[in-house]
């Protein structure tokens, strides 16, 4: 194949949250041939990561489903099928089973990568209130959610979340977070390595606190060991000393702070190193060193999220931030200014509107905790979930109980995923439909920038046309009309149908609508990214943009980001405070009742003995949730299923090369690895293995691993934000 044949096509990467710009190399049948990072894009300035490096090899996986699937429930077999044929059989079934059982009858579950996608940012949501049910659970509670729990109760909106200002900060402490493996999250930062590098070179200091001596922990100023879910109590000492030694200096209007001054009384840093194993003096020299550093910021991530005190540690983060006077100023902890408009909330955030059905728990923006699927499922009476639609997710690997929840699928009446795969969760479904090649597909970042440490945007068209495949938005517009009982031929297209009325009701509210005819766009989709991006902040139609924040001089519009298909710079972070407050006050809420409340379950673990062994998750550089185990180029050497154990353990425990873990969930073998880089009396697992029935997937059951949520327990939350427990779970180890 000569070179003239050739062509290049940029795009976003959209494997993980750093959102790095890729210049991709085609050939003339359309094969991605070549990616290198894109040396333009001024945000990722060419940085790329394996996992972007391999997407060539996800594209052209000969694995991936391209026609849409159909089981015999009778054989338990499958066959290809039209697209007319699955929808129609969806059509029948669901419907039905809503008419017979109701609308809690259904459930509709969403995987990570609905983040990254254009479809499930702007067509997702049409499915939502199609299936009209309650029953919707989400990646979130496997992950994120206690950030934004918390978030909701300080500024009033879970998706105003404060970032560090990587690029501006003194002193930045991270807590339970591995950039360097995981790119970044909650925190979109591409190049995080390079992004913490400069911080130290311009005389800036890294600390981070880790039960594993990670690849960011090696690179650090400092690292320190910490007992794995303990880190509220770490913060909690920290705000103690604040108080203590007459060090806050809040530079933010707020509420709340003699409830906080007393939440902290009894944790003393004594008793905090106590449970934490960070010695009391440390404790307070970190204090004092987030006081005095001219900028400073905490940041905490999954490591703290998915543990038993996940929101209150999230709290904590932004207390801290606040009470240093780092929170809204540069350097600090800030608030990103996403280009396109996104859902402005006109209430205050409220936690718990509705409950679940056998354990009620609370929703959290508008979600169910996914700890609860199975029991959902599985317990007879009204409301028990008898048909399900999964979006892009693999919860049977990725959430709590694995396992038990790969039984209750089996016992569906009736299942749909909207996936790539027949894997470890879509082999209980009834159709699966497939959406099209990631290069088929456009993409714009909706999710991810309300979160990057500097503003940005960029849109890519699709680099391949669709040809035989059918878009990911016309799946999800189609799959929308069949379980409301509509017609789904596509006489006519539901995507435009879908696009116009969200287009005429935003333009009205706006009072626009007689600007219709202006918006820019080859098709609806682009129409109403057109639209977001003149609403938005810097806008052309936005009444608010002013010179300080007209980045873009004629005002934004879809046609900028074409004309700049690497990107557009938008400028570092500015303080937002109080504009981006939703609070009833207009003030940070530093003392959110149901957080106070759950400070009380916290201060009464303290009499409690500490397990002997604790087990934590681990992310790895090569690989993404359970996504990537099917792609050579990213299987093997360091991307392997193993046990990290503290030599010390391996010796006290009389162990071999291969050790039963057990929990109050499940037991697994597995194979150990010894190294001191993890703290005597903790074990590691990586999540997103454990493919050994996967009949499908060629490179995936070769290297099988064991899924590490056979130990861990549904029954256990977070308890204000319902989050799973991956972190912090007691186990025993012993020889196999």
């Amino acid at each position: 194949m000569s070179a003239i044949s050739h062509r290049t096509a940029l795009r976003t990467c959209p494997l993980c949250e750093a959102v790095c710009g890729l210049e991709l190399t085609l050939d003339a049948q359309d094969h991605v041939v070549g990616v290198r990072g894109d040396r333009q894009d001024p945000f990722s300035r060419g940085f790329l990561c394996p996992k972007g490096a391999s997407l060539g090899h996800l594209d052209a996986d000969p694995d991936r489903l391209t026609r849409p699937m159909i089981r015999d429930r009778a054989d338990d077999s499958w066959r290809t099928a039209s697209w007319q044929e699955a929808f129609d059989l969806v059509a029948e079934r669901i419907p039905a089973l809503v008419q017979e059982y109701g609308r809690g009858a259904a459930a509709l579950y969403l995987g990570n990568p609905n983040a990254h996608t254009v479809a499930g940012a702007l067509y997702v949501p049409v499915l939502m209130r199609a299936l009209s049910t309650r029953n919707l659970y989400s990646a979130s509670t496997a992950d994120q959610m206690p950030k934004q729990v918390a978030s909701g109760l300080m500024f009033g909106d879970p998706l105003t979340v404060p970032v560090p200002d990587l690029d501006r900060t003194d002193l930045l402490l991270m807590l339970g977070a591995n950039p360097l493996e995981s790119n970044g999250s909650l925190c979109t930062a591409p190049d995080y390595p390079g992004r913490l590098k400069a911080l130290r070179k311009r005389g800036g200091r890294l600390v981070v606190v880790d039960p594993r001596r990670t690849r960011t922990a090696k690179i650090a100023d400092e690292h320190l060991f910490i007992r794995p879910g303990s880190d509220a109590y770490l913060l909690f000492g920290i705000v103690h000393t604040l108080f203590a030694e007459d060090l806050t200096d809040i530079g933010v209007p707020v509420d709340g702070l003699d409830e906080v001054r007393s939440a902290a009384t009894d944790f003393t840093p004594e008793v905090v190193a106590a449970r934490t194993g960070v010695p009391a003096d440390t404790v307070r020299r970190l204090a004092r060193e987030l006081a005095a550093a001219p900028s400073a910021a905490v940041y905490a991530r999954i490591g703290t999220c998915t543990a038993e005190f996940g929101t209150l540690t999230q709290w904590l983060v932004d207390v801290i931030n606040a009470l240093t006077g780092n929170l809204d100023r540069p350097g600090g902890a800030m608030f990103a200014t996403a280009a396109a408009l996104g859902i402005e909330r006109s209430r205050p955030f409220r936690l718990g509107r509705w409950h679940t059905r056998v354990r009620e728990l609370p929703e959290a923006m508008g979600e169910f905790p996914i700890a609860t699927l199975a029991e959902e499922i599985r317990t007879p009476g009204e409301g028990q979930i008898r048909a399900l639609i999964t979006v892009a997710g693999n919860p049977v690997l990725s959430a709590p109980g694995g396992p038990r929840l790969g039984s209750a699928l089996a016992e569906l009446e009736f299942m749909v995923s909207v996936d790539r795969y027949l894997n470890e969760t879509t082999r209980h479904a009834d159709v699966i439909l497939p959406p099209p090649r990631t290069v088929q597909s456009p993409h714009y970042d909706f999710a991810l920038l309300q979160f990057a440490v500097h503003n940005y945007a960029r849109y890519s068209r699709p680099a391949v046309p669709l040809g035989d495949a059918v878009a990911e938005a016309e799946i999800l517009a189609r799959l929308a009309l069949a379980v409301s009982g509509q017609q789904t031929e596509p006489s006519h297209d539901p995507i435009a149908a879908v696009d116009e009325l969200v287009i005429a009701g935003t333009l009205h509210k706006a009072g626009l609508l007689e600007r219709r005819e202006e918006l820019l766009g080859e098709n609806s989709t682009e129409q109403r990214i057109d639209m977001m991006l003149r609403l938005g902040p810097y806008g052309e139609w936005n009444s608010a943009v002013t010179p300080e924040n007209a980045a873009v001089h004629e005002g934004l519009n879809l046609q900028v980001l074409l004309d700049n298909p690497h990107g557009i710079d938008l400028g570092p972070l500015r303080p937002r405070l109080p504009g981006v407050l939703r609070t009833a006050s207009r003030r940070v809420d530093l003392a959110p009742p149901q957080l106070l409340e759950d400070v009380h379950r916290l201060r009464a673990r303290l009499a409690d003995d500490a397990p002997e062994i604790l087990l934590i998750g681990r992310r790895q550089l090569r690989s993404n949730n359970s996504w990537m185990h099917n792609i050579p180029t990213l299987v093997g050497g360091s991307n392997t299923c193993t046990l990290h154990i503290h030599p010390d353990d391996v010796a006290r425990l009389g162990l071999t090369d291969r050790a039963v873990v057990k929990s109050a969930a499940g037991t697994l073998t597995v194979p150990l690895e010894p190294t001191d880089e993890i703290m005597p009396g903790v074990v590691s697992l990586p999540h997103g293995w454990g493919h050994e029935a996967n009949e499908t997937q060629s490179v995936a059951r070769t290297h099988p691993g064991v899924n590490a949520n056979t130990l861990t327990d549904d029954s256990l939350v977070d308890v204000p934000s319902g989050n799973a427990v991956f972190n912090g779970v007691p186990v025993t180890v012993g020889p196999a």
